[in-house]
């Protein structure tokens, strides 16, 4: 049974499954639209979002919203979680017991948010998602599939930042986000107008074809 964000977040709350309950500040949750199509998946929260509650509002949040607009959204058309809820100390890389205890909890997240793609930015995310041990270098800049979901996987906005020879590629990125879901969301108004066209309502009474008729459902 699909668990709404509510009832997920009743859970994470008060969390301590793992060490880092002991050193943060509060809960990262995640934030965004409920039913966006589009869903971002980083790895832990740093400073600023220990401080804030929410993810990518620090220097990495300011760098993704300028690269959102590569990909035609704004930030209250997606919604963004991390692998990890809570921040680990001087930012250091989550360890894998931290990740087994915290992605039930993603899981669920992305389960009840229901996206169509999802992108998943740096490593940790990116292996976690695609259950691959390979690097974000070799694998970003393509669609991959998992299960359902069409997954873009690109470098994390913060390394970015630090190494700004990585921005070009970013940006290619969300070129490639932008185009999938135009690609998509035309498929989907192709979809709607063909059962608009075969399943009349019952009461219905389906008349020839007339010089006046639309050719919406012809062409």
């Amino acid at each position: 049974m699909t668990k709404t964000l509510s009832e997920i977040w009743n859970e994470v709350d008060g969390c301590r499954l793992c060490r880092l309950c002991e050193t943060r500040t509060t809960i990262v949750f995640g934030v965004g639209d409920p039913n966006a199509e589009v869903m971002f998946i980083g790895e832990a929260p740093g400073k600023q979002e220990d401080l804030g509650a929410e993810p990518f509002i620090g220097a990495a949040g300011k760098y993704l919203n300028t690269l959102l607009s590569h990909a035609g959204l704004k930030r209250e058309e997606i919604y963004i979680a991390n692998i990890l809820k809570c921040r680990p100390p001087e930012n250091r890389n989550p360890l894998p017991e931290e990740m087994e205890a915290c992605t039930p909890f993603l899981r669920d997240q992305v389960q009840a948010i229901n996206p169509e793609i999802l992108v998943t930015l740096g490593n940790f995310s990116t292996r976690f998602i695609l259950r691959t041990d390979r690097g974000i270098t070799g694998l970003r800049g393509q669609v991959h599939l998992t299960g359902r979901f069409s997954v873009i996987p690109t470098f994390h906005p913060a390394a970015a930042i630090y190494d700004p020879s990585k921005k070009p590629f970013m940006e290619q990125d969300f070129v490639l986000l932008g185009r999938l879901l135009e690609k998509r969301r035309a498929e989907k108004a192709q979809r709607l107008v063909a059962e608009k066209c075969v399943q009349p309502a019952a009461d219905e009474i389906r008349l020839p074809a007339t010089e006046e008729t639309s050719d919406e459902c012809f062409s």
